[in-house]
């Protein structure tokens, strides 16, 4: 019995102490997709119409898939939310500065806006001169149309 006795306490001791001592897991998160998967993901939800889920499979594509940015921005300007889309299209400008339709999306949210307007024009500008088409060119002709409209400014 003595034994017994001695033990009993020894091993509630070292229960409590395993209990608090225990050491924390660590899980690793293995994205079995792709940033482009997420890309295109974000596009078929976007195209359905459900845009939080497109937002969703943005944000997990954007760190490795620069155009995630843009769409993500597409999304926010879609729902309102302008500011949001003003600061994704930076952010996508930063990573792609020549791409042209970034730059006629971001004047074109600065018009809405109503804020720097002569940065708009100049991004406006800038996307009709690099415009990949005629369909692009004319898209982004009224951007700067309309830009110039709200300055006042005659071509």
């Amino acid at each position: 019995m003595t034994r017994n006795r001695l033990l009993i306490p020894l091993v509630l001791a070292l229960g409590i102490a395993a209990v608090g001592c225990a050491m924390p897991r660590i899980s690793v998160y293995d994205d079995p997709l792709s940033a482009k998967e997420h890309l295109q993901l974000g596009m078929a939800n976007e195209s359905k119409g459900d845009l939080e889920a497109a937002a969703s499979e943005y944000r997990q594509a954007m760190h490795r898939e620069p155009l995630a940015r843009l769409y993500l921005g597409n999304v926010y300007y879609g729902q309102g939310r302008l500011q949001d889309a003003e600061g994704e299209y930076r952010a996508a400008l930063e990573r792609l500065p020549e791409n042209p339709e970034i730059m006629n999306n971001l004047a074109w949210v600065l018009l809405r806006r109503g804020v720097k307007l002569e940065e708009a024009q100049d991004l406006a500008e800038r996307a009709v001169s690099r415009a990949p088409n005629a369909q692009a060119a004319t898209a982004y002709q009224d951007t700067l149309s309309a830009i110039r409209a709200a300055r006042a400014v005659p071509k």
